[in-house]
């Protein structure tokens, strides 16, 4: 856990058509953590993402289908998700809600906790998608203050307490060992997952999935959206997207990336961004670098 160069305090942000929203991105301190405040009317459609999320609930109310069942959310509640959980989100009423989140790169989640008890350090899962917990809430918006509300004034001693103080009770009181099998590791579902994870930019035909799968077009179609929550194609796209968040934080040009991505140009890899992460890739590009 090395904190990144500490950068100017710019916030930056976009606003989705069609909904009062809000999203922005301020920059965090912390090499491996991303920062979002939303202030939104805005339903997300099912998605997922391939870090950990912890957030609170600032204002208003969240409805959530989460990957641990149905869930509301109302003012200092805590959020959670885990890596490639699928949820959704849509506003309790017509006021809509405000939250702010921290994104964490898995392996720096498994080595603050590995730090701090004896479990498998690439096998853990948040438990709880909201948490009425007061003290995580306030360890929560103290490294949300030190990493990205100070701004130039961040101090990366003072972020790296206050993240491990956070893991530290997180991992005590809001996780699990997540258990996996070998059976569900090759299964039908798992191949063609597996074969999207693999290379999402590749055009694929369900037809090539199913014959990987032994299963017929229909019974793939069926048995992919009832294990992971999402039809193939919607989780391909979705892989497209954090393929090209990752490129775009390594400073590639957004032409570029839309193209390696896999994307047919790069107002494709707009909508799909903004769908998934609430701002444009040039808002998360400028907010990375």
């Amino acid at each position: 856990m090395v904190a990144r160069g500490v950068r100017s305090a710019a916030v930056v942000g976009a606003r989705q058509p069609g909904a009062s929203a809000r999203v922005q991105m301020p920059r965090c301190a912390l090499a491996g953590v991303e920062a979002t405040v939303a202030r939104t009317t805005q339903t997300f459609a099912r998605h997922t993402h391939d870090r950990f999320g912890i957030g609170v609930i600032a204002q208003g109310g969240q409805r959530s289908a989460s990957g641990r069942g149905p869930v509301e959310a109302r003012a200092n509640d805590v959020i959670t998700v885990n890596p490639g959980e699928i949820h959704d989100g849509s506003p309790l009423d017509e006021r809509g809600r405000a939250w702010r989140m921290l994104y964490f790169e898995p392996s720096l989640v498994f080595d603050a906790v590995g730090e701090l008890a004896d479990v498998p350090s690439r096998s853990l899962e948040l438990t709880v998608p909201v948490a009425r917990d007061a003290l995580l809430k306030v360890l929560f918006e103290r490294l949300f203050a030190v990493s990205v509300e100070s701004g130039l004034a961040a101090d990366s001693l003072a972020c790296e307490e206050a993240l491990l103080a956070l893991f530290a009770h997180v991992g005590r009181h809001h996780t699990t060992v997540a258990l996996c099998t070998a059976r569900q590791a090759t299964t039908p579902v798992a191949r063609a997952k597996a074969r999207i994870d693999d290379e999402p930019s590749a055009m694929v035909t369900l037809a090539e999935l199913a014959a990987d799968s032994g299963m017929s077009r229909f019974q793939l179609l069926r048995a992919f959206a009832r294990e992971t929550g999402l039809p193939p194609h919607a989780y391909q796209m979705q892989r497209r997207v954090m393929l090209a968040r990752r490129l775009i934080a390594s400073r590639m040009g957004l032409a570029s990336v839309a193209a390696a991505a896999g994307f047919a140009d790069q107002s494709h890899m707009t909508r799909a961004f903004v769908r998934l992460f609430g701002v444009t890739p040039a808002v998360y590009s400028a907010a990375v670098r």
